[in-house]
């Protein structure tokens, strides 16, 4: 089923359609595919991540397209459903003849994406999926965030160095690869760093009730808890720890990064802290540019990592198109490959040899209802 969606410009969020309809070797447009979690469990996160590739494609076409051309973004919903991936990626590629494509925001379904893109030779970025499996899938894969052993080392030094903690609580989602690999990165971290894991507990994302398990981890008395999940458990974790008295802090990564997480979570999430890839209230030109364009395009919303990395993975593969000087798949691939020196809103990317973003991290704590920003971390 297509499940490709045109909106108005003032809904949540607008799909670019084809302009031609030509495919990879027509004579129209440059057709590049995006899929994402426009519905579903996880929703923000994908509209984040499309809001600012459609923002990089139209600043892209606003200033003359690519090679001449222009660039025709073609969207598809994978509903947050494992299994939809594979059936829009298909389409994307056999259908629709993209050259590349963009996506995901999750680990699991860009792992799903992974292995089609690379079995018909076509490029695929991912802008935020960090568990390290994604480009070990083939030489097509790329991204431009930074990979969970980063992450997971940027949280356990800080969990320790700036925490001063000695003995954590790991809580994991078993139902997702992002929850695992970084739970797991941060263990190997906090350990090589002297501290003790005192109790690993796992739940799977969805659940409602998590009091049994965080009254194991209370029980345990650890300094803090690393909850590596997505925004919407978070916030129900934070919500029931606080009623159960754990007011230790709680700590994860970029998957926490959603406004929801604030407007459930509210007050219980308050003081927590996060290990992500951009802060929109940094001083750099670059960002104060992108937030103030995204600003303008969406109605005065503040753009998120999600977004950020959206807009970055689109701008990363047109830079690629333009220095490959053509829309040949192989072309583009090597071209990716090359990149040392691209900057990027979420901070300049060097594309090493597992076709990994080389950059910085960033710390953000929840501070009177908002994202603030701590400090970054240089890879």
């Amino acid at each position: 089923m297509n499940r490709r969606l045109l909106l108005p410009c003032a809904s949540a969020f607008v799909l670019l359609t084809s302009f031609t309809g030509c495919g990879k070797n027509g004579d129209g447009g440059i057709v590049i595919g995006e899929f994402a979690s426009l519905t579903g469990k996880e929703a923000t996160f994908g509209i984040s991540s499309h809001e600012g590739t459609l923002l990089a494609i139209e600043t892209l076409n606003a200033a003359g397209g690519v090679l001449g051309k222009k660039v025709e973004l073609l969207t598809e919903d994978n509903q947050s459903k494992a299994g939809e991936t594979s059936n829009v990626v298909n389409k994307l590629i056999s259908k629709d003849g993209a050259v590349a494509v963009l996506g995901e925001v999750a680990s699991s379904r860009s792992l799903e994406a992974a292995p089609i893109c690379q079995q018909n030779g076509i490029p695929m970025v991912s802008p935020a999926s960090t568990n390290p499996k994604v480009t070990e899938t083939g030489d097509c894969i790329f991204r431009v965030c930074f990979i969970d052993p980063f992450q997971g080392t940027v949280m356990a030094n800080f969990v320790t160095k700036t925490l001063k903690a000695t003995k954590v609580a790991v809580f994991t989602d078993v139902k997702s690869d992002y929850s695992k690999g970084l739970a797991k990165f941060f263990k190997e971290g906090f350990i090589k760093n002297g501290g003790q894991i005192v109790a690993e507990l796992d739940f799977n994302g969805g659940d409602k009730d998590f009091k049994a398990q965080l009254t194991a981890i209370k029980s345990a008395a650890p300094e803090a808890v690393f909850v590596p999940g997505y925004y919407t458990d978070v916030a129900l974790i934070a919500i029931q720890a606080k009623q159960l008295g754990l007011t230790i802090p709680l700590c994860g990564g970029d998957g926490w990064e959603s406004q929801t997480l604030l407007d459930i979570g509210k007050d219980a999430v308050e003081g927590h802290y996060f290990s992500t890839h951009y802060a929109s209230d940094a001083a750099s030109p670059g960002v104060v540019a992108f937030v103030s364009d995204y600003k303008k395009r969406f109605n005065g919303k503040v753009p998120d990592a999600m977004a950020a990395l959206g807009y970055d993975s689109a701008m990363f593969l047109a830079d690629a198109i333009k220095r490959a000087g053509s829309t040949d798949s192989v072309a583009i691939r090597d071209a990716l490959a090359a990149t040392k020196d691209f900057e990027a809103v979420t901070g300049k990317i060097a594309i090493n040899a597992q076709r990994d973003a080389v950059k910085s991290a960033v710390i953000l704590q929840v501070k009177d209802g908002k994202f603030k920003y701590l400090e970054t971390v240089a890879p």
